[in-house]
């Protein structure tokens, strides 16, 4: 299976580019972050068209997850368990195969700026508050001793090896102290980070470059958008690619898509 994450930053901008790429690239289920638009503007009869399902969790002018699968997306969640939250940016279903089921997910993790000098603005609490109720259902998910992908845009700079300057984001909140203890307490509850398991990060797994400065042309990168596998999904992960040649497109994403191959 290709499970595949997409922070397309405007699914009414990028729909061309997420069609070509659906075609080229066949992935089985893809989320989706970003889609700035509410459930009804989305392009859902010409993504199905294609041959997928699709369940969207939108948001007017912001935010927004979607689920795409050429399998039916079952037992579908809307929203963060365990969180109020107005923000739509977590969507969760299941997908079964004659290998068994698998939990997906696609997620829009808060950015978190600006954060205060004591890392104490609103914007950041908000951040630090989402991944504590994320690590609480993780937690849960593990319980039911499934294989299950945390997937998305996690606004996460995991290592100083995934950025192009470590100095130039001290003090931001994907890079702080306290974001990076957040994000090893998800993943210290038994859980894999894909990319970062099967290879030595740096400059050639970026997945984000900024519009501004000519970022991409320097390849002035960062590596913000994870997988996230439990122990049943980490033992059938078989690789991963990150699809650079998406953001040489026309109107291309400031993300681009990362894929990985699960043995289910």
């Amino acid at each position: 299976m290709k499970l595949a994450s997409w922070n397309v930053n405007s699914i009414k901008a990028r729909l061309p580019n997420v069609l070509r790429w659906l075609e080229e690239v066949q992935p089985d289920v893809v989320g989706l972050q970003e889609l700035k638009c509410v459930d009804e503007a989305f392009p859902r009869a010409e993504i199905e068209a294609l041959g997928y399902n699709v369940e969207t969790h939108g948001q007017k002018t912001y935010n927004g997850v979607a689920l795409l699968s050429k399998l039916p997306l079952e037992d579908v969640t809307r929203g963060l368990p365990g969180f109020e939250d107005e923000q739509s940016r977590y969507i969760e279903a299941v997908v079964s195969t004659d290998k068994g089921a698998l939990r997906v997910t696609s997620i829009y993790l808060p950015n978190g700026n600006p954060t205060g000098d004591d890392g104490q603005h609103e914007k950041y609490v908000y951040k630090l508050n989402w991944m504590a109720a994320l690590e609480k259902h993780a937690q849960t998910l593990l319980g039911y001793e499934e294989a299950f992908a945390l997937s998305g845009d996690f606004n996460v700079i995991p290592a100083p090896e995934d950025c192009y300057s470590p100095t130039a984001w001290e003090g931001d909140a994907l890079y702080r102290p306290e974001t990076h203890a957040a994000f090893r307490r998800i993943i210290n509850l038994g859980l894999t980070e894909a990319v970062a398991s099967s290879a030595q990060t740096g400059d050639d797994t970026y997945t984000f470059w900024d519009y501004q400065a000519g970022a991409w042309p320097k390849n002035n990168g960062i590596r913000i958008d994870h997988h996230l596998l439990s122990p049943l999904a980490a033992d059938r992960f078989n690789g991963f690619d990150i699809h650079r040649q998406t953001r040489d497109w026309g109107k291309p994403s400031d993300h681009v898509p990362v894929v990985i191959e699960l043995d289910v």
